[in-house]
């Protein structure tokens, strides 16, 4: 009786010690705070897809664009370094669940799906949606020519779910093609074997300025949006969005996103101050 007692006794012993050895690992596995982690490694990382122009975009082997400028921004704000991942779009947000990196500078749309799983910052442009054509095609003059056609758009962005719904409207329809890139699409485009693409109208204002052979499609169609950057939905990311925000905010009071703005746009654009509902 004795040896069976002292049997449960030295379980129950074991079971304790078990049970705070598994108690500490987890303590020491819990996720750090994110802002935490990037001052103590001194870097920010982001991700984002450098086929995006004017926003993200290779040129003479070096990223440039309205996404970079304004991720350096932050990084200065910060006090930190700032690192890039490069991927196709579809990629980008599954990168940052997959915790790649610490927040996508990419332009994000902000949509009514997107912010059930992720956190979005102040907004740094408009995603207002439009169309670009060859600028010797005369059967496009506005939105509604599109029927019957072929148009083009980018896999996974809120523009071509705006196109789809669009699409849906319009007597007789159009065909439909997805491409990894904008890039891919405009090449397309030229060759003729589509008939128009759908993009944000900052990105195809800046296409259409350094490019004469196309031309956009007036007027935009769909439901005005913004781009933000986004972080993780974790209460571990709070402090790092929160960080973000000021840093965009004063970009804004320094003048510093205006700048950046004129640079890559030719104008200035309102924001708001706050993220806004999501309006698609």
């Amino acid at each position: 009786m004795r040896q069976t007692i002292a049997m449960k006794a030295a379980r129950f012993a074991r079971t304790i010690a078990l049970s705070s050895a598994i108690a500490l690992c987890g303590a020491v596995t819990a996720k750090a705070d994110a802002l935490e982690e990037v001052m103590e490694r001194g870097t920010i990382r982001f991700g984002t897809e450098m086929q995006y122009p004017p926003f993200d975009m290779i040129v003479d082997g070096e990223y440039q664009g309205v996404s970079r400028d304004v991720a350096e921004g932050i990084a200065a704000h910060l006090g930190v370094k700032a690192e890039y991942t490069d991927l196709p779009w579809s990629s980008v947000l599954p990168g940052l669940e997959a915790g790649r990196f610490d927040v996508v500078n990419a332009p994000v749309t902000i949509t009514a799906e997107r912010v059930q799983r992720y956190a979005f910052t102040i907004p740094f442009a408009t995603g207002t949606v439009g169309l670009v054509k060859r600028a010797d095609d005369d059967r496009i003059a506005q939105p509604e020519d599109i029927a019957g056609l072929v148009i083009g758009g980018q896999t996974a962005s809120s523009q071509l779910d705006q196109l789809h719904d669009y699409v849906g409207t319009l007597d007789g329809g159009a065909e439909l093609r997805e491409y990894v890139d904008m890039n891919q699409a405009y090449s397309d485009l030229l060759a003729g074997r589509i008939d128009a693409a759908v993009g944000p109208l900052l990105n195809l204002a800046y296409l259409t300025q350094s490019r004469t052979e196309f031309a956009t499609v007036e007027p935009a169609f769909g439901t005005p949006t913004y781009f933000s950057m986004a972080l993780r939905l974790e209460e571990d990311s709070d402090s790092l969005r929160a960080a973000v925000d000021e840093a965009i905010a004063a970009m804004h009071e320094s003048g510093e996103m205006e700048r950046i703005q004129k640079k890559w746009f030719g104008t200035t654009i309102d924001l708001p101050t706050e993220v806004p509902e999501p309006l698609i």
